[in-house]
């Protein structure tokens, strides 16, 4: 890369920009694309319009997901009218999932990229600047990918870092597209995982979250040896400057009990899991091919709690899959009521191509759309009465960044809820007790000084 740079000189002042959609995973890729395109003179930029290289990092989770490529490509036209075209690419799983057909349909777009095989950008983008040819690598080298962002060290110097450690998954469950456009299951060298970990943690990082697409899947095995999620949480723990551990996403499936236990002798690992149950109908849950029943999901709910009562679950719900009766709909409301979810997500179904359940009938969307009402009403209701309990105590905030012409602070709690308050220079990437003043639905506010007669949350 170093030759190409001596062939080429214009490549040294050159500007990349990355706009990245869905999942914390697409941020952890796109913070690495950016640190591997550094290698053949592109610099990073916040600006749109100065950029030589515009990425998009493309979901294909949600609605439309393609539309939007398009209509993100008709701005970046507008943006460069009057300006030299800069090199065009779509990356992430939109990419993987249309590969050659944007191509195709879009002239504006050079380069197309599937997310396992970003080891091979740096060539796609000179070759293209050389040729002006059109480029599409769409393979699942998920193997070269990790190796080649192995031998990069990550500059991220964040206080709260993300860190891939499995990708793909094996479970197809019918209305998920993730399998077609990650690839099957892989689980990264436990031993490059703690070495990039460990210079996350050189660099500032005082919160680490593990992610995977099935991340307590994750199964790496050498020798006469096999390293396990758990594994990773309890070495991780050793490392006296880093204070919180968390992971996401997980699968009901692989809640096993060695990662269970982790809860009971980690005290890093923090009190709240996101764990996706997506209905509370065992009909339909067999209908989606979750590979879990309520049952399976309760019981891991049971465990938790025993081990620490201040664990709180966060989830996934879809809802109105095709087949979802009155009764199926009831039961995943009765879950809610039973587990009191904090910071859940929830979505009416809708199709992926490509997918098992893209063809099935839809249910009446203004039945849907009450159902989903009458779900995130519940939902954000206890969101907000977690919250609201939380006035007039102390919590402990991990202090992120100071807020931009303000004299206030941002941090979350352990519950990954945020927190705005008034507080003391110098206190990033500490934890700090802050007293709860008052809430929001999604926001806690406060103040760093403390009366001691104050109880703690």
């Amino acid at each position: 890369n170093c030759m190409a740079l001596k062939k080429n000189p214009n490549l040294m002042s050159k500007k990349v920009f990355i706009k990245t959609f869905g999942c914390q995973m697409n941020q952890y890729d796109s913070d690495r694309i950016y640190e591997s395109v550094a290698k053949i003179g592109f610099e990073k930029t916040e600006i749109h319009e100065e950029a030589n290289c515009y990425i998009l990092n493309t979901c294909h989770i949600r609605d439309k997901a393609k539309e939007k490529v398009y209509h993100e490509i008709g701005r970046v036209k507008k943006k460069f009218k009057s300006k030299e075209k800069p090199v065009v690419i779509i990356a992430g799983c939109v990419a993987q999932a249309e590969n050659i057909e944007m191509i195709k349909r879009e002239p504006y777009i050079d380069i197309v990229i599937g997310p396992q095989a970003y080891h091979k950008i740096n060539d796609a983008i000179l070759n293209h600047l050389k040729k002006r040819k059109k480029e599409e690598e769409t393979d699942f080298d998920t193997l070269l990918k990790f190796d080649y962002f192995d031998k990069i060290k990550n500059n991220n110097n964040k206080i709260s870092s993300f860190l891939t450690i499995q990708e793909g998954c094996d479970k197809f469950c019918k209305f998920c597209v993730v399998p077609y456009t990650r690839g099957p299951e892989y689980s990264r060298s436990y031993h490059k995982i703690m070495d990039e970990a460990e210079q996350l943690i050189k660099n500032g990082t005082k919160e680490i979250t593990l992610l995977g697409q099935n991340v307590n899947a994750y199964l790496y095995e050498e020798e006469n040896k096999s390293f396990r999620l758990s594994d990773l949480i309890m070495s991780l723990e050793k490392i006296s400057e880093l204070k919180r551990i968390r992971y996401m996403t997980s699968h009901p499936v692989d809640m096993t009990d060695d990662l269970i236990e982790c809860y009971k002798k980690n005290k890093k690992l923090v009190p709240f899991i996101h764990l996706p149950v997506q209905s509370g109908s065992n009909k339909i849950l067999k209908l989606m091919n979750r590979k879990h029943t309520v049952e399976n999901y309760l019981s891991i709910y049971e465990k938790l709690k025993k081990i620490n009562y201040k664990i709180e679950f966060s989830s996934d719900f879809i809802i109105a899959y095709p087949g979802e009766t009155d009764k199926d709909f009831n039961n995943t409301m009765e879950l809610i009521k039973k587990i009191k979810f904090i910071n859940s997500y929830s979505f009416i179904f809708s199709p992926r191509p490509g997918t098992a359940a893209s063809n099935l009938k839809l249910i009446d969307q203004e039945l849907a759309q009450k159902r989903l009402n009458l779900i995130q009403t519940e939902l954000f209701n206890y969101q907000y009465l977690k919250n609201k309990m939380t006035e007039n105590k102390v919590v402990n905030v991990l202090v992120e960044n100071k807020i931009k012409n303000q004299n206030k602070f941002f941090g979350r709690t352990e519950y990954m809820t945020s927190v705005i308050f008034d507080g003391e220079k110098n206190i990033e990437g500490k934890i700090v007790p802050v007293l709860i003043t008052h809430s929001n639905q999604n926001n806690l506010f406060g103040s760093i000084k403390l009366n001691k007669n104050i109880k703690a949350a």
